[in-house]
């Protein structure tokens, strides 16, 4: 893991990833997404006081690990940033049929070659999904998983960013109402997350407890899933089957490594 001086040396960072890094329902400016990554650049630029602090997002929603692979971990070789966050594999998890173990070598070879092309790796381990509808029944290979990831992340020196670790993230507030992706208070706590374990101090807290209100009642959580199911679920599968993936035809929203 870097440490608190190495981390205030950054001066540049690309995130890759699927819409988890593009940053899905957190708004943003210029009518773009924002999101944890984006975050956390602001607060690495804050620590350099001359400004010098370059960023890029080729993130982009949808992609599969060996999509991100193909598209956006060889442009590192190019830019070479000090620090690299690379989150992937979730999409490929999601599949039926699919093998953690499998995806984790495939991951670990991706790795290898960022550690090559930049100076700091982060890692990003799945959610605990055990309150999450539809995909509860996931939970046990997205531990899998992580295990891998701990393990590679071991093997390779990269940090770490433990999101099954982080509880806060188990209140729906974390989440936007497609269940699916953040809200952007869930967006600012894995920024905080990552930071952190970058040896980055922050002044708030990820694991901060949320402000306290009612539970709702056994008939509003009927309607919310029910409600749910319509919008979001129902239309997931329908791109499921049709082979379509949401990032058809969305490019990165930040695919040079520019001034924040």
């Amino acid at each position: 893991m870097a440490d608190y001086q190495e981390t205030l040396d950054l001066s540049s960072y690309a995130a890759l990833g699927d819409s988890f890094t593009e940053g899905l329902n957190d708004p943003g400016p210029g009518d773009r997404f924002a999101g944890w990554a984006d975050r956390l650049a602001g607060m690495l630029a804050a620590q350099r006081p001359d400004g010098d602090f370059r960023y890029a997002n080729l993130a982009v929603r949808g992609r599969l690990l060996d999509q991100i692979v193909a598209e956006q971990v060889p442009q590192i070789r190019q830019i070479q940033p000090d620090l690299v966050t690379f989150c992937a594999g979730g999409n490929d998890i999601l599949r039926p049929g699919s093998d953690p173990d499998e995806i984790a070598e495939r991951f670990e070879n991706a790795v290898l070659e960022l550690r090559r092309d930049a100076g700091t790796v982060l890692i990003c381990t799945g959610f605990d999904t055990r309150t999450v509808p539809v995909l509860r029944h996931l939970r046990g290979k997205i531990a899998t998983y992580n295990v891998h990831l701990r393990a590679i992340a071991d093997r390779n020196g990269c940090a770490v960013a433990d999101l099954w670790s982080l509880r806060t993230v188990h209140d729906r507030r974390a989440w936007s109402d497609d269940r699916l992706h953040l809200s952007p208070e869930g967006h600012q706590r894995v920024a905080l997350l990552a930071a952190r374990a970058l040896g980055l101090p922050t002044e708030q807290d990820p694991a901060a407890p949320w402000p306290a209100q009612p539970e709702p009642t056994a008939a509003e959580v009927r309607r919310e899933n029910l409600q749910w199911a319509r919008t979001y679920l129902l239309p997931w599968v329908g791109r499921r089957l049709r082979g379509e993936s949401s990032g058809d035809h969305v490019e990165a929203k930040r695919p040079e490594l520019l001034p924040l």
